[in-house]
């Protein structure tokens, strides 16, 4: 039976991964990720930031470029909050991650594939991603982790 991986654990498995080479910080049982993503070939670089903290859930954000000039006025598809856009990678509760899960292998390949279809919908305003999307047919939005 798989345990559940520590703060400390997570952290060390970001900074070892080829899959996201980045840079951090692993302070008071939360860590900070940054790494830079890049959907496809054709397509631009984001700097991406992940947090983390011991009782919480994984929450994304993309720092650079600024997704709501890209959206140029529309609303932005499939994330949990749009002040900072906090991107939607999963449903919370239907086991699609778990704390024994690691980050790298997980909420990183996520991201750029979350990326991807971001950059379908510029062009298609068509959210081709799946997924059940915050907030629609009165589903609750998840809330941030404890407040630190």
């Amino acid at each position: 039976m798989r345990r559940q991986l520590t703060v400390a654990q997570q952290f060390l498995s970001l900074r070892s991964s080829p899959v996201c080479p980045g840079w951090g910080s692993l302070r008071h049982e939360h860590l900070t990720w940054r790494f830079e993503a890049c959907p496809s070939p054709l397509g631009r670089i984001y700097d991406a930031r992940i947090e983390f903290g011991q009782s919480g859930t994984p929450e994304v954000f993309v720092d650079a470029p600024d997704l709501h000039l890209l959206a140029d006025g529309r609303r932005l598809p499939h994330v949990y909050s749009d002040n900072p856009p906090r991107l939607c990678l999963y449903l919370p509760g239907a086991f699609e991650w778990s704390r024994k899960d690691r980050i790298d292998q997980t909420i990183v390949p996520w991201t750029g594939l979350w990326l991807f279809f971001f950059e379908e919908w510029l062009w298609s305003n068509e959210w081709k991603g799946g997924g059940t999307h915050p907030g629609e047919n009165g589903d609750r939005i998840p809330r941030r982790g404890p407040r630190r």
